[in-house]
């Protein structure tokens, strides 16, 4: 791949100003990062797309333009078209390109369960990550209230169809939730979720 993490960076830091959603691409930067060494696929490439996937949000924040209108200037910049298709792929509806690979299933699985982790993270009293458990997340889940942004039948749904994708259906939603809220808490520092937030 001729780009690579530090050019992927730079084009969130171009384009996205917000940061929570900057935050919010990096854990699933890092949640697609666990997932490729898992599986013993290209890790360079899932995190990037991870890390890419929501870049033209602020430019185009609707789903019939988004991510769509953002590909041409992946194109320009020269990034892999396997990139591009992987993160077309995550809203089918706007884009008309399905998912077909393993890159595309874990990219939607990881997508807006990372959402859930973060809220839950910041309304503990010491913002890190490393003293949320998942009993913690699964009793938010279960607040349709909290995080009431994250469609739950939606993460269930995308979820089935990456563990039938790329786990011949043994991935279950719980395992899948632990499995990136570990791959968050090994990203604490970046996400800054280790704490710092609460003295800010």
């Amino acid at each position: 791949m001729k780009n690579g993490r530090n050019e992927a960076w730079a084009t969130v830091c171009e384009f996205v100003q917000d940061g929570g959603l900057r935050r919010h691409m990096l854990a699933v930067s890092a949640a697609m990062r666990w997932y490729a060494d898992l599986l013993g696929v290209d890790a360079e490439l899932w995190e990037v797309v991870g890390l890419l996937h929501d870049f033209d949000w602020e430019i185009h924040p609707d789903l019939h333009r988004h991510p769509l209108a953002g590909a041409p200037i992946l194109r320009e910049r020269g990034w892999d078209e396997a990139v591009i298709r992987a993160i077309l792929s995550h809203n089918t509806e706007g884009t008309g390109v399905e998912r077909e690979q393993p890159i595309d299933f874990a990219l939607l699985a990881c997508d807006e369960i990372t959402g859930l982790i973060i809220a839950a993270t910041l309304v503990r009293p010491s913002r890190n990550i490393h003293d949320l458990e998942l009993k913690s997340v699964r009793n938010k889940w279960k607040d349709k209230r909290f995080a009431a942004g994250v469609d739950r039948d939606h993460v269930v749904a995308v979820t089935d169809d990456f563990s039938r994708a790329c786990f011949d259906g043994r991935l279950e939603l719980w395992q899948h939730i632990g499995n990136v809220l570990t791959a968050m808490q090994g990203a604490a520092e970046v996400l800054e979720l280790d704490g710092r937030l609460a003295h800010g």
